[in-house]
Parts: structure tokens; C-alpha cells; sequence
């Protein structure tokens, strides 16, 4: 009886999971009809409901990042190509589109250089997504199993130093793409950057509306968010300047 009853719940749940796929799938078609025709308004409400019933993809954010963009909504529109980045960093049209929406906004703010070696590992993480390097780390893994298990196993010395180098390039490929996988999936859930959605924002030396103004944000600028305390949080624009903003402010990547 309970094994019955086990197979009835999975066979529900999986029916409920498909018809839930399909009812997102019909949405985001009618979205993207919506978009053709040149109704954003109706494209945005379609696309914020597939991602408000728990779907997530690339496309979508970028869909929905271009109905913002059509619709005059610079802030919106950036931040939804901020979100498909994410999923897709190397994607072209997400950051042709995105350097378009950003050059519109007012805010023209000079980067900071980076380091070359913080500039090189961010490039190595773009090359995948999260779960491409995530494939990528267990194959390695896998492969250094493999080869060490023929260094111990084989009588062969030639058999040996191949396992042996193998191994080695594995360990340490499999020790790369671990921390790329961590670190990219530590970014896409911890809110580290978002997004100024106030046309015009001042930025606080401490948490308090008393405190010392320090620099002016506009909508549409992107930020880090280096702490928080209370409904305050700490910011940092690319030029390297800190400040404190209300959380209200902001939307989180």
C-alpha cells in the first residue's frame, strides 16, 4: 500500500511539473508574439509571470530586458540584461544590448583598472555557466579517479607516468574549475551587485539621512554592495568610491 502510494504522489508531482513547463512555455510565446507586435506592455506582464512561477532562463531575462528597453525603461532593461549575463556571460546580443542601454544613461563613470590577475580569472569564469563548469570539474575528477587508479594498478612504467601526468593535469584542472564553479554560483546567490532604480540618488558617508552627502547616483547605474546594516547598504561604484544608500534605492541583480 505505501509503495502505491509513493508512485501516485511521484506520477502527481511529475504531472504537475509538466503542465506547470508547458503553462510557462505558452506564456513565454504569447510574450514574445506580444513583443513582435509591439505590445511591451503585455510582453512585460507575461514574461514577469513565467519568472514569478519559479522559471528561470537567459532568454527570458533578455526578452524581458528588451520590452523594458522598448518601453523607454532604461533601469529595468539593464537589469534584466544583468540577470540574462549572468546565465550566459559571453552571449553577444546580451552584452551588445546591455552597452547600448548603459551608454543612454546619464552616469558616465570611469573603471577602476583591474589587477591582470583578477582580470584574468574573471575572464576564465566567463567562459562557462555555473553548471558547465560544474560538468566540467566532476569529468575531471572523474578522469584523475581513472588515471590514478591505473598509477596503482599497472605494472607498466610507461602505463605509470602517463596515469601519473594525467592524474596530475586532472587534480589540478579539477582544484580550477571547483573554485569557478563555487564562486560563480556564490555570485549568482548572494546579492553582490544591483542596480539604481531612483532617478537621482545621494550617497551617504554612514547609514543616516544626517550624515555628509558624498556623490550623486542616477537611475540605470550599476553597484556593488559591499555591506549592510539595517535598511542601509553599502556601495561601490566603478570608480572605486564608497557611500551608503537605503536599500529601497536599489534592485539586486
Amino acid at each position: 500500500m505505501n509503495n502505491i502510494r509513493l508512485t501516485l504522489i511521484v506520477l502527481l508531482f511529475s504531472i504537475a511539473l509538466v503542465g506547470s513547463a508547458g503553462v510557462n512555455e505558452e506564456r513565454v510565446e504569447k510574450a514574445n508574439k506580444d513583443y513582435s507586435a509591439g505590445l511591451y506592455a503585455n510582453a512585460i506582464e507575461g514574461y514577469e509571470s513565467v519568472l514569478k512561477n519559479g522559471y528561470e532562463s537567459a532568454e527570458v531575462y533578455y526578452n524581458l530586458g528588451n520590452a523594458y528597453f522598448k518601453s523607454d525603461d532604461l533601469a529595468s532593461a539593464i537589469l534584466y540584461y544583468e540577470k540574462a549575463k549572468k546565465l550566459r556571460p559571453n552571449d553577444s546580443d546580451v552584452l551588445f544590448n546591455l552597452n547600448v542601454a548603459n551608454n543612454r544613461i546619464k552616469d558616465k563613470i570611469e573603471t577602476v583598472p583591474v589587477l591582470f590577475y583578477k582580470r584574468w580569472w574573471q575572464q576564465t569564469m566567463n567562459w562557462l555557466s555555473t553548471d558547465a563548469w560544474t560538468r566540467f570539474h566532476i569529468t575531471c575528477w572523474i578522469v584523475f579517479l581513472a588515471a590514478a587508479s591505473f598509477y596503482f594498478i599497472s605494472r607498466m612504467i610507461i602505463i605509470r607516468k602517463i596515469a601519473f601526468w594525467i592524474g596530475l593535469v586532472m587534480l589540478l584542472l579539477s582544484l580550477v574549475t571547483f573554485g569557478a564553479a563555487w564562486q560563480d554560483n556564490r555570485s549568482n546567490h548572494q546579492m553582490t551587485e544591483a542596480i539604481v532604480f531612483d532617478p537621482s540618488l545621494t550617497v551617504k558617508s554612514s547609514p543616516s539621512e544626517n550624515s555628509v552627502d558624498l556623490f550623486v547616483v542616477h537611475e540605470g547605474t550599476k553597484v556593488a554592495i559591499t555591506d549592510q546594516l539595517g535598511d542601509w547598504y553599502e556601495i561601490r561604484i566603478a570608480n572605486g568610491s564608497t557611500g551608503w544608500i537605503q536599500h529601497t534605492a536599489v534592485r539586486s541583480i
